[in-house]
């Protein structure tokens, strides 16, 4: 049974949802507190091992998906075959394993393997494996750390040549602006010269014109004419 779906088995064939307070592991099927009190009384269940249900949500979703029930004959296993390795139901024992001699009891086969060397061997390997992984969790975890403080370290890299190129681009801004303004000024100084010397030569140009409108003096416009011809 999937734990999102948890409630009293008992009270689901009543129609009633209840939230239960044990799980049995006999029955495979949550009890709530009124229905665990008649369990424990009943002379067929008084003797289920049973457990906290907040200690069955614990138990991972690959052990809880293993069947305790024949898929052919709908009922539990009891008997386990040496021969096939597979536990049985009691229709299976005689229906398939007539001729099988090594067959024991499943609940003595468990017991037994839980006082196993094997399960020791078993327990061990898994504290090396959550060992192992507590080192490779602490191993990725402080590689996180290195990164994001290499991380900082390239970022203050680049901000740094970032200022680095800005100002060495202000600086070429400056030089060529300066540059600029040499050349504008000297260009505007050469520009003022011709635009006075025009200016001077239209002037004269000018008094000249006039000179020749208002005289009647021959020395005089030859004069003028000879300053023009200059």
């Amino acid at each position: 049974m999937a734990t999102s779906s948890l409630s009293c088995g008992v009270c689901d064939l009543r129609h009633i949802t209840k939230l239960p307070k044990i799980w049995c592991l006999e029955c495979d099927e949550g009890l709530c507190t009124e229905c665990q009190d008649h369990h424990s009384l009943s002379k067929a269940s008084r003797n289920h091992s049973v457990i906290p249900i907040t200690d069955y949500q614990k138990i991972p979703t690959d052990v809880l998906k293993i069947c305790q029930y024949c898929s052919k004959h709908n009922k539990k296993f009891e008997i386990y075959c040496r021969k096939h390795q597979s536990p049985c139901c009691s229709k299976c024992t005689v229906e398939s394993h007539n001729e099988c001699r090594d067959i024991v009891d499943l609940h003595d086969v468990i017991q037994n393997t839980k006082s196993s060397n094997a399960l020791c061997e078993i327990e061990e390997t898994f504290a090396e494996i959550v060992e192992n992984l507590e080192k490779i969790r602490q191993y990725h975890k402080e590689n996180l750390s290195t990164f994001k403080d290499r991380r900082k370290e390239i970022e203050n890299e680049i901000e740094k040549t970032r200022i680095k190129i800005n100002n060495h681009l202000d600086k070429l801004q400056e030089d060529f602006i300066k540059q600029l303004n040499v050349v504008e000024e000297k260009e505007n100084s050469k520009i003022c010269q011709l635009l006075t010397s025009l200016e001077k030569t239209e002037k004269e140009i000018a008094d000249y014109q006039e000179i020749l409108l208002q005289s009647n003096n021959m020395q005089q416009t030859f004069k003028c004419f000879f300053r023009c011809g200059k």
